[in-house]
């Protein structure tokens, strides 16, 4: 379900997976993380998503006006996970609702894996 608003002039309709791109944009941008992952089906394996693909990393619903996005991260060896997170969730809800002029109800961050530099 997309997001749509309505004002006096007419009304704007902003896909989930624009949203999605924005968030992942956003998160990616957060100090400590290395991209968004996606978990195969198949087989359980996690893949990072290269940067043209990051909304497939992210879930989007909407409901009555507010917006929840649950993020899947990989995130780099070393760094605290804690304050990534808080970061990715503070950063997200503020940008985001500045950008589509609606409220985000919650961030849900799953960190999906660890990237360790060899």
């Amino acid at each position: 379900m997309a997001v749509k608003t309505d004002n006096q002039y007419g009304s704007i309709t902003i896909s989930n997976n624009v949203i999605a791109s924005a968030a992942g944009i956003i998160a990616t941008s957060c100090y400590g993380v290395v991209g968004m992952a996606i978990r195969s089906p198949k087989d359980g394996i996690v893949s990072l998503l290269k940067p043209s693909n990051l909304a497939k990393g992210i879930k989007i619903s909407v409901s009555e006006n507010e917006i929840t996005v649950d993020m899947f991260i990989v995130v780099q060896y070393g760094v605290n996970i804690n304050a990534i997170c808080e970061s990715i969730i503070h950063g997200v809800k503020y940008r985001l609702s500045e950008l589509i002029g609606m409220d985000v109800k919650a961030v849900n961050v799953f960190v999906e894996s660890i990237r360790v530099n060899s």
